[in-house]
């Protein structure tokens, strides 16, 4: 993944060259059992087990809030290189964010059946699982995991906190 460098904000340049989303020693579990939303939390188990039935690896937090899969290597045009999971979201307060973009194949037909959603580039964004088919939600997951594991990009499992 390349990202030009000239169309981002100054915020998200200095982001990007002082990454602070690393990997934690922190239990998955316990951030889980912590969210304050019952049905947030009901999602977060529910996206957990699709996330590691897809990648076939343990969950690790990343950051205070993000629970990511695996991990690859990104080159940014400027040169910066840094280390992401390979799969990941996050049970944030206001919805579910999976970091999920549609670069994969049938992108744009998965997301018109998906149900109640918002997205971003490189995000989806559903308040609560049961407004979307979980089917294609798992196909959206798989194809963007596959079109990473298929890309030029490095991808390991080096940041292993078993639960």
């Amino acid at each position: 993944m390349r990202i030009n460098i000239e169309n981002l904000s100054p915020t998200q340049r200095d982001s990007m060259v002082n990454n602070k989303t690393r990997p934690t020693k922190a239990s998955v579990g316990r951030f889980i059992g912590k969210l304050n939303n019952a049905r947030r939390a009901a999602d977060a188990q529910t996206c957990l087990a699709i996330y590691k039935d897809i990648t076939g690896l343990p969950p690790i937090m990343w950051g205070p809030a993000i629970i990511g899969f695996g991990s690859h290597g990104v080159a940014y045009a400027f040169g910066r290189k840094t280390t992401l999971p390979a799969a990941s979201f996050s049970p944030r307060k206001t919805n579910m964010t999976l970091y999920v973009g549609d670069e994969f194949e049938g992108a744009a037909t998965l997301y018109a059946q998906l149900g109640k959603h918002r997205k971003s580039i490189a995000c989806l964004y559903i308040n609560k699982f049961e407004d979307v088919d979980l089917d294609i939600l798992k196909e959206i997951i798989s194809r963007q995991y596959k079109r990473l594991l298929t890309s030029n990009q490095p991808l390991t499992n080096s940041h292993h906190n078993p639960e």
